[in-house]
């Protein structure tokens, strides 16, 4: 089974929103969840049957069935941002599931939403964001590092170390995936050695390098973009 994902950045403006994606299985399978940083909300459709999901961070790389004849689609949310009311601290490693209408409407803070589609989730996020039930919250700015640390799990779910451990192994994914030789990657992302390097592949991915550089497993889950800082 391969799962060929679209994926694209949110409409200008909407930077509450980090990366929408979608996909569709072909058969019954499974697929490699990496690590994430930030909780994504999920739609999927299978055979008649709709699902939605908030999928909070996760701390390490996870194997996910896959039923036969699905589609998803996910928005991811930037670091920070939280769908009311469940805190990325309550859902780490975890999910909550919505309730759905019989006329196919989704229950998110007690009022009936019409499900997104990949070209419209824009609106489905704005109309969220007005009626206070997503917001995002600062991640600067606190008088002391270890304020910081607290606020910063407290909001996000995860320490400042384990979204920049989190952030780094994407990027070294992405970098081994591009072609790249392992020794670069150490050099440039700051590894201490091969072995610190595959340790985190293994770790965040699910992955080895040699892996990633012949191409990855088809049915990874990679959609993560990464900043000069972590989460961004």
């Amino acid at each position: 089974m391969g799962l060929l994902f679209e994926h694209r950045d949110a409409a200008s403006g909407v930077s509450i929103v980090d990366r929408v994606w979608r996909t569709r299985s072909d058969a019954e399978g499974t697929m490699t969840s990496a690590a994430r940083t930030c909780c994504q909300l999920i739609v999927t459709r299978t055979r008649g049957q709709l699902r939605v999901d908030l999928r909070g961070p996760e701390t390490r790389a996870t194997v996910a069935p896959v039923p036969p004849d699905a589609e998803f689609l996910g928005v991811r949310l930037a670091l920070g941002a939280v769908l009311r009311p469940h805190p990325a601290v309550a859902i780490v490693d975890g999910h909550v599931s919505f309730p759905v209408t019989g006329s196919g409407r989704v229950v998110i803070g007690g009022a009936e939403w019409e499900v997104p589609a990949y070209d419209n989730v824009e609106h489905f996020v704005l109309r969220l964001r007005e009626a206070g039930l997503l917001v995002r919250a600062r991640l600067q700015g606190y008088p002391s590092q270890r304020t910081r640390q607290r606020q910063h799990r407290a909001i996000t779910g995860l320490s400042p170390t384990a979204v920049g451990q989190i952030d780094r192994a994407n990027a070294a994914a992405m970098m081994l995936r591009a072609g790249r030789d392992w020794r670069a990657v150490v050099d440039e992302l700051g590894y201490f050695d091969q072995a610190h390097l595959g340790h985190a592949l293994r770790r965040y991915i699910g992955q080895t390098a040699r892996g990633l550089r012949a191409g990855g497993d088809a049915s990874m889950s990679f959609l993560y973009k990464t900043g000069a800082e972590p989460g961004s």
